[in-house]
């Protein structure tokens, strides 16, 4: 079905928003570098208080939680400020939900200054950075998301431990391809005392899975694989090999080659574990999965955000026998689960 634009009024007030939207996220990296949602959780919320805590003027403090407070952030009475269930769960620092660090990677300087050239982007088809842009070695910014946006990837990795079974103490074979972090291999490796972990990634990255694997006690059964995942022997006889926020950094024929490579790495029956943003065919919802597009056109050549029939065409292209379709809420997320015939 075509999307159809809304039968409205036209409204300027649009378009003065929306080229003011960068304020928000400034905004928002603002509060969290000075702490305000953590003054304001441990009571000091009133202006004079909070500018205390944060070791800043009452004037800043009080246009900067004015303006959180109109964006939903904060609320306000009585020249009083408090958090709203968002943000004392996710930017008070002292909540063990608290994701204030994923502020450093996804409002970084180089990520906003490649939307600085969007148009010139648009025109290329592909980001501007060298080669392989994003996923290439030499990028620092692969640390810097290993160690940030880690406390965003607890919710998803529980959810996919419990789609692939792991609390059943089957023995396994898992392989986690560019695991970052780690946390998805890991998550698995705690809920199934029978799995063994292998973790594929940038040596430099895989450090960051290597302390994450020791604070879980897993360690032990979590090994490092250090280099491309288009070039390393992954080995063979995997019960389960996770992608999780990888596909969508290449293009389908790259992606396939890629695949094939999995699909000899499984034993019979195994099965490829995909974490993407997948848009629905309309590729206009829902919005964030959507969205997601634009990040890989500013940031990858080739990448995108593909729905799934194009990743099941991937799957089936390099040898899979079929592929399922299991969103994965609350997250913005799904899973793509695809099977190796023999099972």
């Amino acid at each position: 079905m075509a999307t159809q634009p809304q039968a409205l009024p036209p409204d300027p007030a649009t378009i003065f928003e929306a080229l003011n939207s960068y304020q928000r996220s400034a905004a928002l990296k603002a509060a969290i570098e000075l702490e305000v949602f953590t003054g304001i959780g441990e009571g000091k919320a009133d202006v004079e208080s909070l500018a205390k805590r944060c070791e800043a003027t009452e004037r800043g403090i009080r246009i900067l939680c004015d303006y959180l407070t109109i964006q939903g952030f904060l609320g306000k009475e009585d020249h009083r400020y408090s958090l709203t269930p968002t943000s004392a769960a996710f930017l008070d620092r002292r909540s063990p939900k608290y994701l204030g660090t994923i502020a450093r990677f996804m409002d970084s300087p180089a990520h906003i200054a490649r939307l600085q050239s969007l148009a010139s982007i648009v025109r290329t088809g592909g980001s501007l950075i060298h080669e392989d842009g994003s996923a290439d070695e030499g990028n620092a910014e692969w640390i810097e998301f290993a160690r940030s946006i880690a406390p965003m990837m607890a919710l998803p990795a529980e959810l996919v431990a419990g789609l692939v079974g792991a609390s059943a103490g089957v023995p396994w074979k898992v392989l986690d391809i560019a695991a970052g972090h780690g946390l998805y291999g890991i998550t698995i490796a705690r809920h199934n005392p029978n799995a063994e972990i292998v973790a594929v990634d940038w040596p430099q990255v895989l450090e960051v899975a290597r302390e994450n694997a020791q604070k879980a006690g897993v360690s032990a059964r979590h090994r490092l694989l250090p280099g491309s995942a288009f070039d390393v022997d992954f080995g063979a006889n995997y019960d389960l090999i996770l992608l999780t926020n990888f596909l969508h950094h290449f293009d389908p024929p790259t992606n396939e080659k890629l695949l094939a490579k999995v699909h000899r790495a499984l034993k019979p029956g195994g099965r490829a574990v995909t974490l993407e943003f997948v848009p629905n065919p309309d590729r206009v919802s829902p919005p964030i999965a959507a969205a997601f597009s634009l990040i890989m056109l500013s940031n990858t050549k080739a990448g995108d955000a593909y729905a799934f029939a194009e990743l099941e065409a991937m799957f089936r292209n390099a040898g899979f026998a079929r592929s399922e379709l299991h969103p994965l809420p609350p997250t913005p997320q799904s899973v793509v689960m695809a099977y190796k015939e023999g099972g």
